[in-house]
């Protein structure tokens, strides 16, 4: 994996952090934002060492996500089985669904295996496999309509 790729995958993982913060905490967009670049990116935290993020692609994803949220929860429902809304999923889930699906919407650099590979390891971090493939199927129906 490249150093780039790596970067990347950081800011993934920390948007999907960060993303669920808001939805708990109902942080303010800048704010988030500045806490992540201040103290959480990159930096040490209870003897942990969170890897170098690309930054500016961190801010896009949690901003893109941010300013499309309806765009892309209608295209998650639309995905979902009969019966379930977005309230069934657990939370984590949810922003990664939801980071996933904006760069297979406005993301056109990224090509679609990467986009879901990558948040199919995403989940693989706070889920087991069952979940991780749920993950994939979601994201691989979107990226069917999205592109």
């Amino acid at each position: 994996m490249t150093s780039r790729s790596q970067a990347r995958a950081a800011a993934r993982l920390a948007a999907v952090q960060a993303l669920y913060q808001q939805q708990m905490e109902g942080t303010a967009l800048a704010r988030l934002l500045d806490e992540f670049h201040q103290h959480r990116l990159g930096k040490e935290i209870e003897n942990e060492q969170y890897a170098d993020a690309d930054v500016d692609f961190f801010d896009d994803v949690v901003s893109g996500v941010h300013a499309r949220r309806d765009e892309i929860d209608a295209a998650i429902v639309g995905k979902l089985a009969s019966g379930w809304t977005l309230a069934r999923l657990d939370k984590t889930m949810l922003q990664i669904l939801r980071a996933g699906a904006y760069e297979l919407m406005a993301r056109q650099d990224i090509s679609i295996g990467t986009a879901i590979n990558e948040y199919v390891d995403v989940a693989k971090a706070f889920f087991d496999d069952r979940e991780a493939k749920f993950v994939n199927g979601i994201l691989d129906a979107i990226a069917k309509e999205a592109r």
